[in-house]
């Protein structure tokens, strides 16, 4: 067991700080991200340009190196370099907290490798942010990032998922969502869920609907700028799902008088299916039954 105390006072080598940046409005910068960017030694940035700008506002002089997912395995003995030689090092990602969706988590476990002290100065994330406001449960919850990006990826990730009772927040391109909801509704069923867009900014929005509503809602609307999707964990329904014979549940409102297009939207919608994926699996059983029956 490796136990590590890491204290700025601690000067046998530097400390790197993960400092997380605004994930869109510039107020959210705190006093002390502001004073460590100051006082450390150097900036490792995912975009030196973007940084740049913010470090300008702030009046930050300190100097910058790049650092991100295509240099970050040449520039990481370079970074532990400066740390070993007694100088601090902070890491920012473009926005939000390091280390989550860039290459900051192989320089934070190289450091701890190496003893360095590590820490995390709190601040703004993205996902936390947009679950607390959502009204969905924000416990449990768990925290993807990036999905997948071809269909069959998708679904198949979800199906991995389709029985976790948590909360699921994931990030997703505006020009991608509706794509993903509709794989989502394909394997989840018609859960509720929350499309947020803008966070922190002026025109942060949060739209709240089953997936469905959302789908409908997206043929008609265009969206802009970066995107979360925030969508309820399975339901004790929904677990036991396996255990209920839907052909039956269909058969059984047709027996009652029932049409079936009609019998089937119903309990599609009951179990939060989709009517065309339950439409061709009643009618393969009805094949399957006249085969049998000959």
């Amino acid at each position: 067991m490796q136990i590590q105390r890491s204290f700025k006072g601690d000067k046998s080598t530097g400390t790197l700080f993960l400092v997380p940046t605004p994930i869109g409005n510039r107020d959210d910068m705190s006093y002390r991200m502001i004073q460590t960017l100051k006082e450390v030694d150097l900036i490792a940035a995912e975009d030196t340009r973007n940084t740049g700008l913010l470090l300008k506002h702030f009046e930050i002089a300190t100097p910058q190196t790049s650092f991100h997912e295509h240099n970050a395995m040449e520039k990481i003995p370079d970074l532990l370099a400066h740390l070993e030689s007694g100088k601090d090092l902070a890491q920012v990602s473009d926005a939000g907290l390091p280390s989550i969706s860039d290459p900051g988590h192989d320089l934070v476990k190289a450091a701890i490798e190496r003893e360095i002290p590590v820490v995390a100065v709190p601040g703004p994330s993205a996902g936390i942010t947009g679950l607390i406001a959502s009204g969905l449960a924000p416990q449990p919850h768990i925290f993807y990032g990036f999905l997948p990006r071809k269909e069959g990826q998708q679904k198949a990730f979800f199906q991995e998922k389709l029985a976790y009772p948590e909360t699921q927040i994931f990030y997703e391109s505006p020009h991608r969502v509706r794509a993903t909801l509709e794989n989502m509704l394909a394997v989840y069923g018609n859960r509720a869920v929350v499309l947020v867009r803008e966070l922190t900014k002026i025109y942060e929005e949060y739209t709240r609907g089953t997936i469905t509503e959302l789908v409908d809602y997206l043929e008609e609307n265009t969206l802009k700028g970066e995107c979360l999707l925030i969508v309820e964990g399975a339901s004790e329904q929904e677990l036991d799902l396996e255990e209920v014979d839907l052909i039956q549940e269909i058969d059984l409102l047709v027996q009652s008088g029932m049409k079936k297009n009609q019998a089937i939207k119903q309990v599609s919608k009951q179990f939060g299916l989709q009517k065309s994926e339950l439409y061709a699996r009643y009618h393969q059983e009805e094949e399957k039954g006249e085969s049998d029956g000959n």
